[in-house]
């Protein structure tokens, strides 16, 4: 007689291979995404070299505005702005589209099957950075306002309003957050940031377009919105025309760039 006791059941080996995943991926904390997607953000030639590219505009703006302008502390550290403001989106672009470009979305996605908790984790890196550059910006600010000071025999300015510096670094986030909206929206980095240098210059143009293109733009032109933040001195006003702007060039992007995502077939 065949011993059939000792025969392995291929049905419960799959089930416990499949078991042994599901608590694996339950295992896989949200850090740990999160640490993978800014690894990521950084591996890339192209962001390695935006990323350099921001820090040299960034350093360079703040010198040479020192060398201008005068000793005046926040007015520095804002220049850096500047740029930033333009290339920081660019870097979100360029990370939330990467699994697409380099074509390893089926792997990210085969070893975290949960796509929201994947997008979520690729927002964090670019917005810390965000932060990150506004720190940095005002870093180098400081010596060079008292460098400056000393040189030119004046006294440096260093008062701010700390209402004013949390809003210039909300903006900054906010722009960031367009990006990773455009991008999450197209899939495609090109097209994202063509779109998205192209934006201002839209507005612009539709702001000239007479008293309803001036209200249009006052209400959907996000890089105008957020001013009154950067400057500190914005009302409810302002604050209703940015959400306005804010929900159409990051929320409602964000939200269908999700779904598409979530229901793309990968392969």
């Amino acid at each position: 007689m065949t011993d059939t006791a000792a025969r392995p059941d291929p049905t419960a080996a799959r089930g416990a291979n499949v078991r042994a995943a599901s608590e694996s991926v339950s295992r896989r904390s949200f850090m740990t995404l999160v640490r993978v997607e800014t690894r990521k953000l950084f591996d890339t030639r192209s962001s390695k070299i935006l990323t350099a590219i921001l820090v040299t505009i960034g350093l360079g703006s703040v010198v040479a505005r020192g060398l201008v302008s005068g000793p005046h502390f926040f007015t520095l550290a804002g220049t850096a702005g500047i740029g930033f403001g333009t290339l920081l989106p660019v870097l979100a672009i360029l990370t939330m589209t990467g699994e697409w470009s380099h074509r390893t979305a089926l792997t990210t996605f085969t070893l975290e099957p949960r796509r929201g908790r994947v997008l979520a984790a690729k927002c964090v890196p670019p917005l810390a950075a965000a932060v990150a550059a506004c720190l940095l910006a005002m870093l180098v600010a400081a010596p060079v306002t008292a460098v400056v000071a000393a040189a030119q025999g004046v006294p440096a300015t260093w008062q701010v309003a700390p209402h004013t510096v949390l809003g210039w670094v909300a903006a900054m986030v906010i722009l960031t957050a367009e990006g990773l909206a455009m991008g999450l929206l197209l899939l495609n980095a090109p097209a994202a940031i063509v779109i998205y240098l192209a934006t201002p210059i839209l507005w612009s143009a539709v702001g000239r377009l007479g008293r309803a293109g001036e209200v249009l733009a006052g209400w959907l032109d996000l890089n105008s919105t957020t001013n009154p933040l950067m400057n500190g001195d914005i009302s409810g006003g302002d604050l209703a025309r940015l959400a306005t702007s804010a929900l159409a060039w990051i929320g409602i992007p964000m939200a269908v760039g999700a779904l598409r995502v979530s229901r793309k077939d990968i392969g």
